[in-house]
């Protein structure tokens, strides 16, 4: 076993997981980075811990691979704050921070406080390395979880603040296990008879549908939906994880269901007498709340965690298994198995016709300010055939589940879990995961103002996102429920609360050494997007919005559901 220390072999074993970008807020593991100068891994330092997870998180979905992201044991807490957002939308990230030592603890040691406990419930492995020879182990444990099953967040404390300990000298083998550099590092087979069993269902449902889960995005199973729903003739409804399944063209897909969505996916599930979960957790968004599919529905579920297996609908059938394997053996099994759908494919495709004629105004409004439904328009027009849409949350959630198209199968869309201010920095880790793809990042003035600082990381390292901000120089997402505190009507200082100065974010960025376009008539829109694409520069385009466009609320039986509404964002 060679001799050498924590800080070589951690460098060699981020080497051997094919690890190509670190995200870190220094000052820790100084020695491990400067081991890693001869080496192809890019060691991005940025301003604010929660920023450094967000875009290892960012890069992770988009690779599919792990995102490591690192800080002192003073910004630990910051980090842990930024793996919220992957814990629920299931990356894997691994994170690595600094911890006290046994002769600090209890002395008041200079930024210390033992708060390892508060990873517990934002990860999968929450694990102390408290002596050198524990570094290849416990490395290797932390990628094998968080790419195992369904992957996630793992943390690794290393004893001492800066992690001193890895600058100790021992017999150490980096041993890397290549199995687990991306996720899913499983794909378990689904147990044949429940296959048949579900295949039986659909033969002898009337008003199927299918719900695409994120789970479909991280096994790389969206073949095989589209697949499957041709074959079955199934229309398709795709969570706001799922966007990007299908084309928004084709004639199976009815859209995003649930909170952030199209009211034609919540009138077909309404409908729907039979409903097939693939890679969700049938969670409050998705379904608002559990309203679409009405309690009583029968129920699929496919998962690759058996304890999300009937969690929030008693299922029919509950097949355990990865995605895109248990698809494709639906899809051979299926031979000879058909429904009488048709009528129920054109009900739906009726729901959606009628969404879309109700919306055409808005998605090409000319109206100044400019609507940011005509914003969603243009990226769709513009966006190339390999491009990625990266969202925050919030309205910037709801306009681009409700208003951006996908032409093309190869087009991707990543979206924030909750946590506004995500976008921007997750965007530059997508664009770092795929350097040669368009990244088109929308994010609203709120979510923006988080991580504004990012501008100096993107131009430092040449991370070539573009940022549309929707600058309506507030929260105007806040706007409804500020009324309703007041009874009705805001009076005296109510707009302290949710509005901002104007801010032209153009030449904020160019102040950063980043390329500005200020944009404020709708026709210049298509023009601004695509020179922005086409200079391979970071590039905020800043487009002055109508403080008033509020996003209508998820379409119920009864037309509206305020507190089923999703109030966070902007």
């Amino acid at each position: 076993m060679p001799k050498m220390t924590g800080a070589r072999l951690f460098a060699e074993m981020m080497q051997g997981y094919g690890v190509t970008h670190v995200f870190f807020v220094p000052a820790f593991m100084l020695k491990a980075f400067a081991e890693m100068e001869d080496m192809p891994i890019a060691r991005i330092m940025v301003h604010g811990e929660k920023a450094a997870a967000y875009m290892a998180d960012g890069y992770a979905r988009a690779s599919r691979k792990p995102g490591v992201c690192m800080a002192q044991m003073i910004g630990a807490s910051n980090l842990a704050a930024g793996l919220r957002d992957g814990f629920m939308a299931g990356a894997p990230i691994v994170a690595i921070t600094g911890g006290p030592t046994p002769q600090s603890r209890y002395r008041h040691a200079y930024q210390e406080v033992d708060d390892v406990s508060q990873f517990d419930a934002l990860t999968k492995l929450n694990a102390q390395v408290d002596h050198v020879t524990r570094m290849p182990d416990l490395l290797r444990q932390a990628f094998r979880v968080a790419t195992s099953g369904a992957p996630g967040p793992v943390h690794l404390r290393i004893q001492s603040h800066l992690g001193q300990i890895t600058e100790q000298e021992a017999d150490l083998d980096p041993l890397v296990e290549t199995g687990y550099r991306q996720a899913p590092a499983f794909r378990p087979e689904p147990d044949m008879q429940r296959v048949r069993d579900a295949l039986a269902l659909f033969a002898a449902a009337k008003r199927p549908m299918i719900v695409a889960g994120g789970g479909v995005i991280r096994s790389g199973a969206e073949r095989e939906v589209v697949e499957l729903a041709e074959k079955l003739c199934i229309p398709v409804a795709t969570s706001l994880n799922a966007k990007a399944t299908m084309p928004d063209a084709h004639p199976l897909n009815a859209g995003v269901p649930g909170a952030y969505s199209r009211d034609c996916a919540n009138r077909a599930l309404a409908e729907a007498d039979l409903v097939f979960f693939i890679g969700s957790h049938a969670g409050g968004q998705v379904t608002n709340n559990w309203m679409f599919p009405p309690p009583g529905t029968k129920v699929i579920q496919l998962d690759i965690d058996p304890d999300e297996l009937g969690r929030n609908y008693p299922n029919a059938v509950s097949i355990l298994g990865d995605a895109r394997v248990s698809l494709r053996r639906m899809i051979e099994a299926a031979a000879g198995v058909s429904g009488e759908t048709a009528d129920w494919n054109g009900r739906v495709q009726q729901f959606v016709a009628e969404w879309r004629a109700e919306n055409a105004a808005t998605r090409n409004s000319g109206a100044v300010p400019i609507r940011p439904e005509r914003i969603c328009k243009e990226i769709s027009d513009i966006l190339p055939p390999d491009g990625v849409v990266v969202s925050d949350t919030g309205h910037a959630g709801i306009w681009t589940a409700r208003f951006i198209e996908f032409r093309h199968p190869t087009q991707r869309y990543y979206r924030t879990a909750g946590s506004l201010g995500w976008g921007f920095p997750a965007a530059l880790g997508v664009k770092c995961a795929l350097p040669a793809r368009p990244v088109v990042c929308f994010t609203g003035d709120g979510g923006f103002y988080y991580h504004i600082a990012e501008l100096e990381t993107a131009r430092r390292h040449d991370i070539n996102a573009v940022i549309v901000v929707n600058n309506n120089s507030a929260l105007n997402q806040e706007i409804k429920l500020n009324e309703a505190a007041y009874g009705g009507k805001q009076r005296g200082r109510a707009e302290e609360m949710w509005r901002f100065p104007e801010v032209n974010f153009a030449k904020v960025a160019e102040s950063f050494g980043c390329t500005g376009i200020r944009v404020e008539e709708p026709g210049d829109l298509t023009d601004a997007l695509k020179h922005a694409i086409a200079m391979e520069k970071p590039v905020v385009v800043d487009v002055a919005t109508d403080m008033y466009a509020i996003a209508p609320h998820p379409w119920t039986p009864s037309g509206t559901d305020f507190h089923s509404y999703q109030k966070t964002g902007a």
